[in-house]
């Protein structure tokens, strides 16, 4: 699968399923939603610790997302809106940047030093946020639905959550120390090799790197809005 039509399948397509679920919210039941939650985010987090490719690494994610997604649509509806929109965001700029990049496996991420060190650490920024580390900003509708999880007698599924979340956080920090710590230094001759051609997409990656990876310190301020 090529990675536009997977950024459509992991962004777009999330849209619609979760609409349906948040108007259908309150006539759901409760066991059955955290049981599909917590099965969803067990087997997203298993799913993608053998994986290569990055493509199927971030559909396991996708996987372990929708779990977060579902266990908070009956307590907070409007949390489960904010929640997709900072993934589609965060998973928009991993996206881009790995097309701009043409890297398809984790492997060529360790290429990506030579090429560009700015788009490096733009996916090492943007799968840190995946995973919840904070500060960033994938970390606050993790927080947020725990907090929730706990208000309401939770606790248990509170700890469940967080130990799954644990698991999408390991593969993305391991994707991280091979690609950074673990391939031999090589060296690129040819001029300016960290230079891309401007175009509306490396215009955009700014401003959602900015969006995926800094707004923890707004969380006041959407927790009002929500």
């Amino acid at each position: 699968i090529p990675l536009s039509s997977g950024m459509i399948l992991l962004t777009w397509q999330k849209i619609a399923p979760t609409a349906l679920l948040y108007q259908i919210s309150p006539s759901l039941n409760m066991e059955i939603l955290i049981m599909l939650a917590i099965l969803s985010t067990v087997l997203g987090g298993w799913g993608g610790l053998n994986q290569t490719q990055m493509r199927k690494v971030l559909a396991y994610s996708s996987i372990a997302h929708m779990g977060w997604t579902v266990i908070i649509a009956l307590i907070n509806p409007n949390l489960t809106i904010l929640s997709l929109m900072i993934y589609i965001m965060t998973t928009l700029t991993l996206f881009m940047t790995l097309n701009l990049s043409s890297t398809t496996k984790i492997k060529s991420i360790s290429n990506l030093w030579n090429k560009s060190t700015p788009m490096t650490m733009i996916v090492f920024l943007t799968l840190l946020s995946l995973g919840g580390l904070p500060p960033l900003t994938g970390f606050m509708p993790k927080w947020l639905i725990l907090q929730e999880l706990i208000i309401n007698n939770n606790p248990t599924m509170a700890i469940i959550m967080a130990l799954s979340a644990l698991l999408n956080l390991f593969f993305y920090m391991r994707i991280i120390y091979v690609s950074s710590l673990t391939m031999f230094p090589t060296n690129n001759n040819s001029k300016h090799h960290w230079f891309f051609t401007p175009t509306k997409t490396t215009n955009m990656i700014p401003t959602l790197t900015i969006i995926s990876s800094m707004l923890l310190p707004l969380t006041p301020i959407l927790i009002i809005m929500t």
